[in-house]
């Protein structure tokens, strides 16, 4: 298999893990509160990840002692795009907490102008100007939709954003970070952080009245952020940056399709969705124009942005 190939299918793993994930997360919130959940998943990963190195690499367990400042940076905002997602989730529904914080990929290609002295071209100011218009006209129909619930709307929508501005943060930070450090030796502290910053807001006692099902999602959860994670550094070795952004763009379509789907089955363990026609619009447009911002010609992907994690 090509390496393009295999990064390709690195990037459709990553993004099927992540098209189910808000779904997961908002059947998991029923049982466990956001910040445990969030805790919970780093502790899985985390856990997997140092044995692996303390069998394979020992000598790089010392960035746990002394991590660089850049990637205490990294940790701060990937631990509150995680909590940041997880409480968007609960506030509001899998389908919209998933489209909003799309605004990530485009606040980093943004941010690639400032710290990367990237060109913006027609194509992506055209892309800018699609993804808001779609999100503006998302967001008008979900209000109308939810008019009972337009503060805790409001405050998901807020959340998710917040969510995107630190991915992007992340992002930048990983990006320059990669250079120096392998990705795994990276995930090592960045999936410890957290674990140590949320301690002492969670709470177990729900863990003890789980049922081996919910024991399942949970642990689920947990393998998900290692896999997901792990899936894109190794779809950003063997590809450009730009190929998995836009693969990465299915998470929406993916968690839309699922949501649907269970709606009309009308199960009773997760809340169904409904869209208007002007709503999935909306939705088209906004993954249409980040579709076309992210992506770069060869020229741009050449200069080095297939480092990204």
């Amino acid at each position: 298999m090509k390496d393009n190939q295999k990064g390709v299918l690195y990037a459709c793993v990553t993004a099927l893990f992540w098209g189910f994930l808000a779904i997961l997360l908002k059947i998991a919130v029923q049982r466990v509160d956001p910040v445990t959940i969030v805790w919970f998943r780093f502790v899985v990963a985390f856990s997997i990840l140092l044995l692996w190195h303390l069998i394979k690499s020992p000598h790089e367990l010392k960035i746990l002692i002394k991590p660089p400042k850049m990637l205490l940076y990294a940790a701060v905002a990937l631990s509150w795009n995680y909590l940041g997602f997880m409480l968007s989730i609960d506030f509001t529904t899998p389908s919209n907490g998933q489209l909003i914080v799309q605004a990530g990929p485009l606040l980093f290609t943004l941010a690639g102008l400032i710290f990367f002295k990237e060109r913006l071209r027609k194509q992506q100011i055209i892309g800018f100007i699609l993804a808001i218009a779609g999100f503006l006209l998302f967001y008008s129909q979900q209000i109308k939709a939810m008019m009972g619930q337009k503060d805790q709307y409001n405050l998901g929508v807020i959340l998710a954003l917040s969510a995107a501005l630190t991915w992007a943060t992340y992002a930048v930070l990983q990006k320059k970070l990669v250079v120096y450090y392998s990705p795994s030796t990276l995930n090592l502290f960045l999936f410890a952080f957290p674990i140590v910053a949320y301690l002492p807001f969670i709470d177990l006692k729900p863990f003890a009245s789980l049922d081996a099902g919910h024991w399942a999602l949970m642990i689920f959860l947990g393998l998900n952020t290692l896999i997901a994670y792990g899936c894109l550094a190794q779809a950003l070795r063997y590809t450009e940056a730009n190929k998995v952004s836009i693969i990465l763009l299915v998470n929406p379509v993916i968690t839309f399709a699922v949501m649907g789907i269970l709606t009309a089955m009308e199960v009773s363990w997760i809340a169904g969705e409904h869209f208007s026609f002007y709503a999935i619009a909306g939705a088209l447009i906004v993954l249409t124009g980040a579709g076309l911002v992210i992506k770069k010609s060869k020229k741009l992907v050449q200069t080095g942005e297939a480092g990204t994690e």
